[in-house]
Order: structure tokens, then sequence, then C-alpha cells
């Protein structure tokens, strides 16, 4: 499947999802109203969204995770770092510091990840 960029209602809407799936649809609708100050109507444009997406389906009005939060997550960074720093990771890593100073310890953890995903 081609990744599908999220927008940011989206993502905030999956979070929701991410952090309480299985849940019945009328849950969602509770808590979009409350956390995001949605309508009715919108959460239910928005979870048909996400089921043609495909992140999601909605069986009997329970919506399960059909796509995981953290494979997601792999592909919104993979995205930024294409789209903003042309794929270099060591440019977003400058970035990131813009200039400020990191302790030694930090350096050494840095250092052993670089490590682990040499390749």
């Amino acid at each position: 499947m081609d990744y599908l960029k999220l927008c940011d209602s989206d993502y905030k809407f999956m979070m929701i999802i991410w952090e309480n799936a299985p849940i019945n649809s009328g849950e969602v609708v509770k808590i979009c109203k409350n956390k995001l100050g949605w309508k009715k109507s919108t959460t239910y444009t928005v979870i048909k969204k996400m089921c043609e997406k495909g992140y999601i389906v909605n069986e009997n009005a329970v919506i399960s995770v059909l796509i995981p939060k953290e494979e997601t997550q792999i592909n919104e960074t993979e995205y930024f770092v294409e789209r903003t720093f042309n794929g270099s990771i060591s440019h977003l890593i400058a970035a990131f510091l813009g200039g400020k100073k990191i302790t030694d310890k930090e350096a050494e953890n840095i250092k052993k990840m670089i490590d682990e995903y040499k390749g």
C-alpha cells in the first residue's frame, strides 16, 4: 500500500483511535467533541474518510485499527525528512540542534544509536 499522508486533524483523530481501539463509534463522537470540539457529523465524516484510506475499519459501529501508530509515525517521519531535508538525516539533526550544545552523555547515546543502525 502506498503511504497516505495524514493532515493534522486526521492525525489527531487517529491518536484518539490508537489510544482507545477497539471502540464504539458513538464513544468516538463523544471523545472528539470533548478533545477536538467536533460535531457528530464531522466525526462520522472523518471515520468514513479514514476507513477509505485504510487506517481503520468500522464494523457494527466498532472501530478497529488497521495501520498501527508506530507504522504511521515511521511513514510521517520519512515523509518529513524527505520533503524538508531531501532525505538527509544529518541535515535533520543539524537543524534540530540549531547550534545548541548537547551533553557528553547525549552525544554518546546518539553515537550508540547510529552504530546500531549503520548498514
